[in-house]
């Protein structure tokens, strides 16, 4: 065997939450001013909620504004559940709201807003973008397979509120069979599922155990990687899950960017997207390296391919473009020509990128930033940076 294990959490755990609240005030800022300067954060603890950070806006915006961004976004969620009471889980009403949001310093400002029209970086960092050939969406297996479930069983959950809650977290391990396989991205089976779904007090161990393993069975039966059988299933093991949400367990911004990302099979950069406007390289610089790298794996240029962008508060311009196809690439494809080649062709400022997402655009139809926080920050085709618009640009290098 050689395994490999990644995991997801649903919208209704309370980092998710925390996320979904802080960029539905960043989609709403926006929407109201498109160049809206936004760093918020959110802590949720039982029935509180505190939302602090800086903002620059000139839109007229009090407390009630993002006590309400908190309140829709719960409610979005699917809190509170139908059958969970008030000590079980969280009803959005009843939860104490403190804001604490002042405004951007101007010292930040100075840099990332130019004379010029250009975007300065609003942050110094580094942010990787991932691609692997081992599934349709370019994303690792096993988190791919973890999101799977999660999407199902939440959507079960949301359905059945008398029975399931929302706060739910999978987990699932691949067998490749030895490093090779692991290496040349060809997975075995799936080896173990782990899930953990609140349940209603109405509810027996038994019975959630039983109802959710056939579920999951049901999702995957025409999977190839996949055996009832011999796939081991770990469901809720405690034993019992009822009391759930934020009143069970504290939430907070930025703590899920592996599942968020490429679920541990690849580096993570140096922060969070989720809180953050486009100006912020942590979200702008991580959704254009993605798109780097998933264009390298789509144009046949490589099995895998790793893409490191680094920027400086205030210069607009990377610091370094880096690529690394682990090995996997075509015979004639250079990382340092691909690499070279791809920073001669992309500007790659946080201009160029806003405008090639429409990043400062965010509205229904196109895409939300808290719809984004809910699934994860990338793997999804019907974001603007998974778009696969330049394969035949990738397709026309050396080696392509």
């Amino acid at each position: 065997m050689y395994l490999f294990t990644s995991e997801s959490v649903s919208a209704g755990h309370p980092d998710k939450c925390a996320d979904i609240i802080a960029d539905t005030i960043v989609d709403r800022l926006l929407q109201l001013e498109s160049d809206a300067r936004v760093a918020t954060e959110v802590f949720l603890s039982g029935k509180r909620i505190v939302i602090g950070g800086e903002v620059r806006t000139t839109a007229p915006v009090s407390e009630g504004f993002y006590r309400l961004c908190a309140i829709d976004a719960l409610r979005s969620i699917g809190y509170p559940e139908r059958g969970f009471d008030e000590t079980q889980t969280l009803y959005p009403e009843a939860a104490e709201i403190l804001v604490f949001v002042s405004k951007q310093s101007a010292d930040i400002s100075i840099g990332v807003d130019k004379e010029s029209g250009e975007l300065g970086a609003g942050d110094q960092g580094m942010m990787i973008g991932f691609a692997t050939d081992e599934t349709d969406s370019y994303i690792p297996a096993p988190l791919a397979y973890a999101r799977r479930i999660r999407d199902t069983l939440y959507a079960h959950a949301r359905r059945h509120p008398d029975l399931f809650g929302v706060d739910i977290k999978t987990q699932v391990t691949l067998d490749y069979g030895s490093k090779k396989h692991f290496e040349t991205n060809s997975p075995r089976s799936i080896h173990t599922i782990v899930v953990a779904i609140p349940h209603t007090d109405s509810l027996e161990i038994d019975e959630v155990r039983t109802a959710i393993e056939t579920v999951v069975a049901e999702q995957l039966e025409e999977d190839p990687l996949f055996d009832r059988g011999s796939c081991r299933f770990i469901i809720n093991g405690t034993g019992r899950y009822v009391a759930h949400s934020p009143l069970a367990d504290s939430g907070m911004t930025g703590r899920k960017i592996v599942a968020d990302t490429y679920g541990a099979y690849a580096p993570v950069g140096g922060g969070a997207q989720s809180s953050k406007d486009y100006s912020k390289v942590d979200r702008s610089g991580l959704y254009a390296a993605r798109w780097l790298a998933k264009h390298i794996v789509a144009s046949g240029l490589a099995k895998k391919a790793l893409v490191e962008l680094a920027y400086a508060i205030g210069y607009a311009e990377p610091l370094n473009v880096t690529v690394d196809t682990l090995g996997t690439a075509r015979k004639g494809v250079g990382d340092e020509a691909l690499a070279e080649r791809i920073a001669e062709e992309f500007p790659l400022t946080p201009r160029w990128i806003t405008e090639k997402f429409r990043l400062d655009r965010p509205a229904a139809g196109h895409f939300l930033y808290a719809d984004v926080a809910a699934r994860g920050q990338v793997g999804y085709d019907d974001y603007p940076w998974e778009k696969l618009d330049m394969l035949d640009w990738f397709r026309s290098l050396p080696g392509g």
